[in-house]
């Protein structure tokens, strides 16, 4: 009889925070396409949410949606007995949620108010859920725990954006450095700093940032949430075996120049 494959998640169970669309929603779809029971959680929008659940049961995969703002500790604390009671256990973790700063009427808010979200929801919620889930995971001798940083974060970018981000996601890469040395070795942890993503942001950027992203990959490219789920199936898998407290760009390679395809002068 042939081994499974190293890349499969059949029999294990994954909890994905802010999974109702976007990269959260991908990653959901493919860890389930790789044999994952998914929990899927969404901050408020139940429908975008069951359409992902809808897939991940056409995928044949088991799925269970919980609602939960995570701006709020015990909202957090209510999402991890909810993932961990669903089937008894969370084998892998992916911190996906994340406070949309950047669309609607967020952006007319002030530095301090986007600040104060950013933080509560991306920062101290990926830490909560984090060491809550990670010692249970410990404990019972195992699991995958992914978050989500920045491939700025360390560089800086100017402007409101870049510093909120930069101070958001600096922390969540840096905590996830620690948190892996914490739970290690049955639990591995490992950081997406992500490039230029096409989310909604993206999708209705002008075209001087369409322009720039192209410009700052190598790929020549923005990355999709595709790219990402595939990065994340890979590091949450046991073909992932010896990758532990690293921080992987997600990027299609940065190009501080832009330049990359060009002749020399």
């Amino acid at each position: 009889m042939n081994e499974p494959s190293a890349t499969t998640l059949d029999s294990q169970t994954a909890l994905v925070t802010g999974a109702s669309g976007g990269i959260g929603g991908a990653v959901a779809i493919a860890l389930a396409r790789a044999g994952a029971a998914v929990v899927v959680h969404a901050r408020d929008n139940r429908e975008a949410a069951r359409a992902v659940v809808a897939q991940i049961e056409a995928a044949g995969r088991p799925a269970k949606l919980v609602v939960a703002d995570f701006s709020e500790a015990a909202a957090v604390d209510r999402v991890a007995e909810a993932a961990w009671g669903w089937r008894g256990r969370v084998d892998i973790l992916v911190n996906a949620a994340g406070a949309d700063i950047l669309t609607g009427e967020n952006v007319k808010r002030g530095f301090d108010e986007r600040l104060d979200r950013l933080w509560r929801v991306d920062v101290l919620g990926t830490i909560r859920l984090g060491r809550q889930l990670g010692r249970r995971m410990k404990a019972a001798g195992g699991g995958s725990i992914l978050t989500f940083g920045w491939d700025g974060a360390d560089r800086g970018m100017a402007g409101d954006g870049g510093e909120l981000f930069a101070a958001a996601k600096g922390a969540v890469m840096a905590f996830t450095r620690s948190l892996a040395q914490s739970l290690a070795p049955e639990v591995r942890v490992n950081c997406l700093a992500l490039g230029w993503i096409e989310t909604a942001w993206g999708r209705g950027a002008s075209a001087a940032w369409q322009e720039r992203a192209r410009a700052e990959s190598l790929a020549r490219r923005w990355g999709t949430p595709e790219d990402v789920a595939r990065a994340a199936c890979f590091l949450a898998s046991r073909a992932a075996a010896f990758i532990n407290g690293q921080v992987i760009a997600v990027n299609g390679g940065f190009d501080p120049t832009g330049r990359a395809n060009e002749s020399e002068p």
